[in-house]
């Protein structure tokens, strides 16, 4: 959950950047690609830890059910 709560505002404070430098962007396109591939590495790099947040729960969840399951059945 704080992963998502520091992505949001990295991408805000990323937003209000660019909204602040609108005037000069205008006379200039030339960052433009770049700026775009660096907004979509963070967005995969963010997708990409939520998805190992998401993996290690299951595993770990998964991990702790099978061993109550083996004490158990000892």
């Amino acid at each position: 959950m704080h992963l998502l709560v520091a992505a949001w505002a990295a991408l805000a404070h990323i937003g209000a950047t660019l909204r602040l430098s609108w005037p000069r962007r205008l006379s200039s396109q030339a960052g433009e690609g770049v700026i775009s591939t660096a907004i979509a590495v963070l967005i995969m790099a963010l997708i990409g830890a939520a998805m190992w947040a998401v993996f290690q729960a299951v595993f770990n969840d998964a991990g702790e059910r099978i061993q109550n399951n083996v004490e158990q059945i000892q």
